[in-house]
């Protein structure tokens, strides 16, 4: 509601109704498209209308995208956002939860100091700035001194796509590789969802690790910690059997929440990347004034978010089993 109102009192609410064949529109002809789209009606009437047109599946042209519908052009850049999203996620938790616990187990050693500082790094970066090092070191570096390189924008190799096409069936490039078995295509969508991926993965990174660090302190000062080790069980047991789970529920609601939070802030990774997303094409409208193209982002950033809520809220009661869903 507020983007659409936003948009509509800065923007030209009724360009996006024009496709950018129709540039030169006598005076008459626009008078037809305020008419036909309510335009000329009190705000809270045109956002009733939009409303009304979104149950229809009218979402409006995208004159970023050669005047599609702005609900093709979604279908068609969503997939690539959420696959990166979803990579980004698993360097995520891969990589901060353990960390975090080590940090916790080892605290006040070297490589908590060091933990801390890798985090407090991971929040203050620019995700743009990160991006950009990325590309130099992996791929512009190891180029001219003859080494393996990572590539350093797109979701596949042009050469790899023209002497192997792939058959389209959920839009992420890692999934219908692998159903179809078209394994160049994988092996290279995966080369190129690396460094993207773990830039857009590093910032929730540091969060994971910070808050699993937290979880994992206050969880081993629990006198439940004290009994289970006072019954002689070996550490390991005693922090990744009775610990870990507990100290779960926080960073499982941060990670909910981080998702939609990947989706939102792919804008910029995607740029950076080249990377042919949902981000990339919200830019674009941005630039463009295309207002039907950034209401559409919009709409999609806000669904994910409820709907990361929802499985957040359906983990708890698989995490910590005195949690019940009513």
């Amino acid at each position: 509601m507020m983007t659409f109102t936003l948009s509509h009192v800065i923007g030209d609410p009724v360009a996006a109704y024009i496709t950018s064949q129709e540039v030169r529109l006598t005076e008459e002809q626009l008078q037809r498209i305020i008419v036909a789209h309510h335009l000329n009606d009190p705000l809270y009437l045109q956002y009733f209308y939009y409303i009304s047109d979104l149950l229809r599946g009218d979402w409006g042209i995208s004159r970023t995208d050669s005047d599609r519908p702005v609900l093709v052009s979604i279908q068609h850049y969503l997939p690539a956002t959420v696959e990166l999203s979803l990579v980004s996620m698993v360097f995520a938790l891969a990589l901060g939860i353990p960390i975090g616990i080590i940090s916790a187990v080892r605290k006040d050693k070297p490589v908590d100091h060091a933990t801390r500082v890798f985090s407090l790094v991971g929040v203050s970066m620019p995700v743009f700035w990160l991006a950009l090092i990325l590309q130099y070191v992996f791929y512009y570096q190891l180029k001219i001194h003859n080494l393996p390189s990572l590539p350093s924008g797109g979701r596949v190799d042009q050469f790899v796509w023209l002497d192997h096409p792939l058959q389209s069936i959920t839009g992420l490039y890692t999934v219908d590789s692998l159903i179809t078995g078209n394994f160049p295509v994988f092996l290279s969508a995966v080369a190129h969802l690396i460094l993207p991926g773990f830039a857009l993965s590093y910032i929730f990174m540091a969060v994971f690790v910070r808050m699993m660090r937290s979880s994992m302190l206050e969880v081993m000062r629990q006198d439940y910690i004290t009994l289970a080790r006072s019954k002689g069980l070996s550490e390991r047991v005693v922090i990744y059997r009775h610990a870990l789970r507990n100290a779960m529920i926080p960073t499982v609601t941060v990670a909910g929440l981080a998702f939609g939070g990947l989706l939102a802030g792919a804008v910029l990774t995607e740029t950076v990347f080249s990377f042919p997303g949902i981000g990339r094409w919200s830019t674009g409208a941005i630039v463009r004034d295309d207002v039907a193209s950034i209401m559409g982002f919009m709409l999609i950033i806000a669904v994910v978010y409820m709907m990361a809520n929802l499985i957040v809220d359906l983990l708890y009661a698989a995490i910590d089993p005195r949690i019940r869903l009513g």
